[in-house]
């Protein structure tokens, strides 16, 4: 579960940030309650210490003892781009750099300034924190669970095909989540 030492170091450490210029020109957002983590009772039988995203209702389930699950409001990716499966994470990073795919840079020429990568940081659209998805025979998909300069945006379809939560959200995952962990995006 979420705690409160947790919740306010992120925010103070996302507040922190927020003195650089780009970040004050953004809109002052609050996330609705519906929005925030919860506990819940999971309906079937998971075991403790997966990841379960549910892509129809915005949810990235941590699954815990029980028959319990923390669960996350997330947003996925548009339509078409969102791949189901079931990965393991292969890396974590904490502020990682960002690179373009081809198809992404194709697809929205904007992305063509960072085709030799973005440094990690508060503009970084991975956020603070990224989870590494890998597959069998494939290794890195390119496919990451990842934060966000932009939280508003969860709770839709609107990235390249990751899961992205807050940088708040994905700072208390991040910390629970080690290297290996079972992923099913459903």
């Amino acid at each position: 579960m979420i705690n409160r030492r947790t919740l306010l170091a992120s925010g103070l450490a996302s507040a922190a940030l927020g003195a650089t210029p780009a970040l004050a020109q953004r809109k002052a957002w609050v996330m609705p309650e519906q929005f925030k983590p919860r506990v819940i009772n999971l309906a079937g039988d998971l075991p403790a210490g997966e990841i379960h995203v549910d892509p129809r209702a915005f949810a990235l389930y941590w699954t815990l003892a029980e028959g319990k699950a923390l669960r996350y409001t997330c947003g996925i990716g548009r339509a078409g781009l969102y791949e189901s499966g079931t990965f393991t994470v292969g890396a974590k990073k904490e502020w990682p750099s960002w690179t373009p795919t081809q198809d992404m840079i194709k697809r929205d020429p904007k992305y063509k300034q960072w085709e030799d990568g973005q440094p990690g940081g508060p503009d970084n659209p991975l956020g603070s924190r990224a989870l590494y998805l890998f597959a069998p025979r494939i290794g890195d998909t390119f496919l990451r669970i990842h934060g966000t300069s932009a939280p508003w945006t969860i709770n839709s379809a609107v990235s390249n095909g990751c899961v992205r939560l807050t940088n708040a959200h994905i700072a208390h995952l991040y910390q629970q989540v080690p290297k290996g962990t079972k992923v099913v995006l459903h």
